[in-house]
């Protein structure tokens, strides 16, 4: 058996927005290791098109951003944990500036006002972006910043197994070496949770395929409390295309002035909100899923032309791009669009430093609960909420760098028990299998009935992975599905808990909000 321990200071997994952001802060004061179940940039930050948030603009205020985002929540953010992200926006923009992001400014100001969009839920233009490829540019500002600093060290194509806990203290993880097949040990200090969120448990999502909620997964198996996994945010507008993969449609055309249509060309958001299409993202996913299904359509339709061509081209070069790629010209015509899972508001508790409920194990960016998002989220506050709590978790680690000793050697991954599979049909089988049940049974209109199918097939497919799992050498397909069927599960059980209609989870059964009980968590408890 191969003994070769990976030891570090602290061990990010994930190299999204905030695991690099925090790997960068962190590698002044310590040895910071990075895993990356892929190429480094791939994630969910880099599809990221429309910007971040903050008050920047001098006719906007903390107080507004603060409020648009609580009422946006649905009852269900933490004011506290909101203020905090929201006071922090301008330092975390300024980092971000200060490490060569290069947002959008406008051409007449000689470079020194940053254009703002305005997305769902805002009152004001407050979203920061760079053309409609934010992410992109943040993502690789961030990649070639933690390549080039000689206290980070990267492993990518590497997926995480499991924490390893010992005595209650997070003390390191097993990682899957995909290129050379084999599990390693990673030694750390503290451990950071970096990985994302779980849309991939849906058959039709915005993000990569590396988003099989493996951190939430880990978490719970480590002993974290999960909370608000139904509140799973469906973006209104993904191309509609069998070839795009979902393609996301930035909400930043509909603040721009794109309108939503039916296929006679009508629109129609203006009958389930005053707003208009600049609605929160929950009430306009609800209304075209509500208009599709009324007429039987596979589509609405996305208009922007009527703004000009150089417009259009000028503010959104990347979805013009792959418009055109498709068949569809913007600038001239509307586009058909779908609902795709997108965001994942729930996750693992942690409080405003990223701690969890295990000693040394921190968790942010969108695999965290931390109470900024409550039962909805607001356009554009997931890559600031990255990007504050990477600063937060930063100073919190530090401040314990001195007093955390490192772990002794750890045991080696133990395999002796297991063969080589020859039924990797069954991994394929139900892996799809898990992602048809959860669009059909707990998609945007729930039901008790829908959601007790839905717990029903999940415990015998669970059963199932787990005698595959125990008999079988792992891959990294077995271990994407063992996480996904467990974020399903947690999604699920959350969806039967909660009895009432609120922000994401809208329910036929319970079609209205229990104003009584505002603030009410769905808390899940390992064990």
């Amino acid at each position: 058996m191969i003994n070769d321990q990976h030891h570090s200071d602290v061990l990010v997994i994930g190299s999204g927005a905030s695991g690099l952001s925090l790997a960068l802060q962190l590698a002044r004061h310590a040895h910071v290791t990075v895993i990356s179940k892929a190429d480094l940039k791939e994630g969910a930050t880099f599809y990221a098109q429309g910007g971040v948030s903050a008050v920047l603009h001098a006719r906007d205020s903390v107080e507004s951003h603060i409020d648009d985002t609580i009422g946006t929540g649905c009852g269900l953010c933490d004011p506290d944990v909101v203020r905090f992200v929201v006071e922090n926006g301008r330092k975390s923009i300024d980092w971000l500036i200060d490490l060569g992001v290069n947002f959008t400014r406008f051409p007449n100001s000689g470079g020194q006002e940053y254009h703002l969009h305005q997305e769902g839920g805002h009152s004001h233009r407050r979203v920061l972006h760079a053309a409609d490829s934010t992410g992109k540019a943040i993502e690789n500002t961030l990649e070639s910043c933690t390549r080039a600093h000689e206290n980070i060290e990267l492993f990518e194509f590497h997926t995480s197994l499991d924490l390893i806990i010992r005595d209650g203290r997070c003390v390191g993880a097993y990682v899957y070496d995909q290129e050379r097949d084999r599990v390693r040990v990673f030694n750390s200090r503290f451990t950071v949770l970096a990985t994302g969120g779980a849309g991939k448990v849906y058959l039709y999502t915005s993000n990569p395929d590396i988003c099989t909620g493996d951190g939430i997964a880990m978490a719970w198996r480590a002993g974290c409390r999960i909370a608000n996994m139904e509140f799973v945010q469906f973006h209104p507008t993904c191309l509609y295309h069998q070839e795009a993969k979902s393609f996301l449609i930035s909400e930043a055309l509909r603040g721009e002035g794109a309108n939503l249509l039916l296929p006679d060309g009508s629109r129609f958001m203006k009958k389930f909100d005053s707003r208009g299409e600049l609605a929160p993202r929950d009430v306009v996913a609800r209304a075209i899923d509500h208009e599709m299904k009324r007429l039987g359509s596979e589509c609405v339709y996305l208009d922007i032309s009527h703004k000009g061509k150089d417009f259009i081209i000028d503010h959104f070069p990347t979805i013009y791009a792959r418009c055109i790629q498709y068949g569809f010209d913007i600038t001239r015509e509307a586009v058909p669009v779908v609902p795709a899972a997108h965001y994942t508001c729930g996750g693992v508790i942690i409080d405003k430093d990223g701690r969890t409920d295990v000693d040394s194990l921190y968790a942010i960016g969108e695999v965290s609960c931390s109470g900024l998002h409550g039962a909805n989220r607001m356009a554009s506050n997931s890559l600031l909420e990255c990007v504050v709590f990477a600063h937060s978790t930063c100073k919190d680690i530090h401040r314990q760098l001195d007093r955390k000793a490192h772990p002794a050697m750890l045991p080696e991954w133990d395999e002796s028990q297991v063969t080589d599979s020859d039924e990797e049909v069954v991994v394929s089988h139900n892996w799809d299998e898990v992602r048809r049940f959860m669009w059909d049974y707990v998609g945007i209109v729930r039901t008790d009935k829908r959601l007790q199918r839905a717990k029903h097939r999940i415990k015998l497919l669970q059963d199932e992975i787990h005698e595959y799992y125990g008999n079988f050498r792992i891959n990294n397909d077995l271990i994407e599905l063992r996480n996904l069927s467990l974020a399903a599960d947690l999604i699920i059980e959350s969806a039967l808990r909660r009895k009432e209609s609120r922000g994401l989870h809208y329910s036929l059964d319970y079609p209205v909000s229990k104003s009584s009980l505002p603030g009410r968590n769905t808390v899940l408890t390992p064990g």
